[in-house]
């Protein structure tokens, strides 16, 4: 996909409705030779948009302001390249637990979870947090840091207790520290402007992590994912989940993790892009909505629910 192609996806079918900000930003940006012509100097998985706005918003710069944002960017290129190059999409959405709470509780107790991609591994908490799905009362801990809130449609067989999880680990290229200052405030500039409720989610989720950080490895997904499923607990379900990760992976590295986690004794929960896992769209009955980003939630391959991309709506497919 061209770079102005990608901007102008990423106006029209991810922030369109979610964040005017971003939205308007990402159509300036898909107009404007100039800037273009630097972010293409940049490699192909480095030039997000998502990426972009985060490294500018990390350095101070504006983003209220399309034809601001556009002069301060390339005016501040080099510190931005570098912001850039140095870091990563790391979103650690917690929302997204929405979407695999009902997988997760179905199966075989107790767990033990490994997330690939896991950041600063707060979607390792599913147990942790409390959950509201459409019209049902509020339901997890009553300690829990923050509440989820998920639009539901089909039968979403929404659990009765929470899953039982006696052991957690991810997995990351770069894993973030949770007791980090300014790793935690690269995660905040990755939430998009004026989504207050994802910010007010995030900080919940790390204010419970710092009091029990998480278990992170550094490494590939693939090469690093054995060793870490042989170190879990006899007597648990294993399963290896991941949202939002195919992206950043090339499609033979995509390939190589697929056939690696296929090839292990876990359970496979995957949330990723429909277009991301063509094994796991490819078995969907029904048609993708055409207005917006869609992921799909899948078992061992087999597709269980469209969700939305944070977790804010799930539409549950039946058997």
């Amino acid at each position: 996909m061209e770079t102005a192609e990608w901007y102008r996806y990423f106006a029209e079918r991810e922030v369109r409705g979610h964040s005017p900000a971003y939205e308007s930003l990402a159509r300036g940006v898909a107009s404007d030779d100039r800037l273009l012509s630097l972010i293409d100097g940049l490699p192909s998985i480095k030039r997000q948009p998502n990426l972009l706005f985060a490294a500018v918003r990390f350095l101070g710069g504006p983003v209220d302001d399309p034809a601001r944002f556009l002069s301060w960017t390339s005016r501040h290129w080099d510190e931005v390249r570098a912001a850039m190059l140095a870091r990563r999409t790391q979103t650690n959405e917690v929302g997204r637990c929405a979407s695999l709470l009902p997988v997760l509780a179905a199966l075989p107790q107790p767990l033990a979870l490994i997330e690939v991609g896991a950041s600063a591994g707060l979607c390792l908490y599913p147990d942790r947090y409390r959950y509201r799905y459409g019209d049902l009362p509020v339901f997890g801990p009553e300690d829990g840091p923050v509440t989820l809130t998920c639009r539901t449609a089909g039968e979403v067989p929404v659990p009765r207790r929470m899953p039982d999880v006696v052991w957690r680990a991810g997995l990351d290229l770069d894993p973030i520290d949770v007791r980090d200052d300014d790793a935690t405030r690269w995660l905040e500039c990755l939430v998009w402007p004026g989504q207050d409720e994802r910010l007010a989610r995030l900080r919940g989720a790390l204010s419970m992590a710092r009091r029990d950080p998480p278990h992170l490895v550094r490494g590939d997904a693939a090469a690093g994912l054995p060793g870490l499923v042989a170190r879990a607990p006899e007597g648990a379900t294993v399963v290896v989940f991941h949202s939002a990760v195919l992206p950043y992976l090339d499609a033979e590295a995509r390939d190589r993790f697929v056939a690696v986690v296929r090839g292990l004794p876990v359970r496979w929960v995957s949330n990723e892009g429909a277009s991301r896992l063509p094994s796991v769209s490819e078995r969907l009955t029904r048609d993708l909505p055409e207005d917006r980003l869609t992921f799909l939630t899948a078992l061992d391959g087999r597709p269980l629910a469209m969700t939305g991309p944070h977790g804010e709506w799930l539409h549950w497919l039946g058997a």
